[in-house]
């Protein structure tokens, strides 16, 4: 992942190669926001050594008038200092108040770094960062999931290997979306990798422990490949989605399945998004899973999933109750 730093036309020394004085990296992608402050490190350390010129402090506990003390201290034998501050969004009232009037004339041998999850964009904080020029705010919003699993798959490259799609999709299913997280795994997989063949699904799930909890869609979609094995390994990993939500979102998705072999029987499958009135992406792999139901599987379904509800909602255990039905339907 790349982060362009911006340049301020502004600046009087030509050796500072126009960085700005400061920049507010801000979102809840960590490795982004990471990779911004390391970007930064490289850049200041080619004017001077960092080990005298570099100060940190944690916005939760560090006070305003000791930052901007910081960012007026003169470098030491370099061009350049860098001060970094993480937790900007946790700095008090006053304490931002400080840096404001800080930043309203800064000192241009100084580089300061501010990092946040969130930072609202009407806080006198963030405008303060961001009058100094359009590239001040470094956005470090986290990705959609397939951009992740696209951006996983460019990252594994860094780490000198390859890895499949559907190996990239399995680890973002075990870690969840937490960037730092991943690449940490990334690398490890690197470590335990023989050979030139990318980095499998199964050997994902082989080497790395799964931390974050399921989706539903996740279930969803094994329900429809009529994946037993999956479906019953991701069952108690739902923790937070009940039986009756599970069952609700597996019938939605027979009716679409069902629409979808009826318009594949017409050689009309490539209709069903716009008939169903969803993106593509959405119903992209439908018509394939509708194959590998018969028109009477999909009619029993629906007709034991009537049934299915009516025992969970009558004493009996709703979640065996609901297994139960799944594995009737898909095994």
């Amino acid at each position: 992942m790349q982060f362009a730093l911006g340049y301020n036309e502004t600046m009087t020394s030509s050796n500072q190669q126009n960085l700005l004085p400061a920049y507010l990296a801000v979102g809840e992608d960590a490795l982004k926001r990471r990779t911004v402050l390391e970007r930064l490190r490289k850049r200041v350390a080619t004017f001077g050594d960092l080990e005298f010129n570099h100060d940190e402090f944690d916005g939760e506990r560090a006070s305003g008038s000791d930052i901007a003390v910081a960012c007026n201290t003169l470098p030491f034998a370099s061009e350049l200092r860098l001060v970094e501050v993480a937790h900007a969004e946790k700095l008090g009232k006053q304490d931002a108040e400080v840096l404001c009037a800080y930043l309203a004339a800064p000192n241009e041998s100084t580089i300061l770094v501010l990092s946040a999850e969130k930072l609202a964009k009407n806080t006198r904080l963030y405008k303060a960062v961001a009058a100094l020029g359009s590239s001040a705010v470094i956005d470090c919003a986290p990705m959609k999931r397939y951009e992740l699993v696209r951006a996983l798959r460019s990252m594994a490259v860094g780490h000198g290997i390859t890895i499949t799609e559907a190996a990239a999709e399995t680890l973002v299913s075990y870690c969840g979306e937490d960037t730092v997280r991943l690449d940490t795994e990334l690398r490890k997989l690197a470590l335990a990798h023989a050979g030139t063949d990318p980095v499998s699904d199964r050997e994902v799930a082989q080497l790395v422990a799964r931390t974050s909890e399921a989706k539903p869609w996740e279930l969803v979609d094994a329900f429809s490949a009529r994946d037993v094995n999956t479906c019953l390994k991701l069952l108690p990993l739902l923790t937070s989605t009940s039986s009756y939500a599970l069952i609700g979102m597996c019938t939605n998705r027979l009716r679409e399945l069902a629409c979808a072999k009826s318009l594949d029987a017409r050689g009309q499958g490539h209709r069903l998004a716009d008939t169903l009135g969803v993106p593509g992406w959405r119903v992209k792999n439908h018509v394939a899973w509708s194959r590998k139901f018969k028109e009477d599987d999909l009619q029993l379904a629906f007709s034991s999933a009537r049934d299915c509800e009516q025992a969970m909602k009558t004493g009996s255990d709703p979640d065996d109750v609901f297994k139960d039905w799944l594995i009737s339907v898909i095994a």
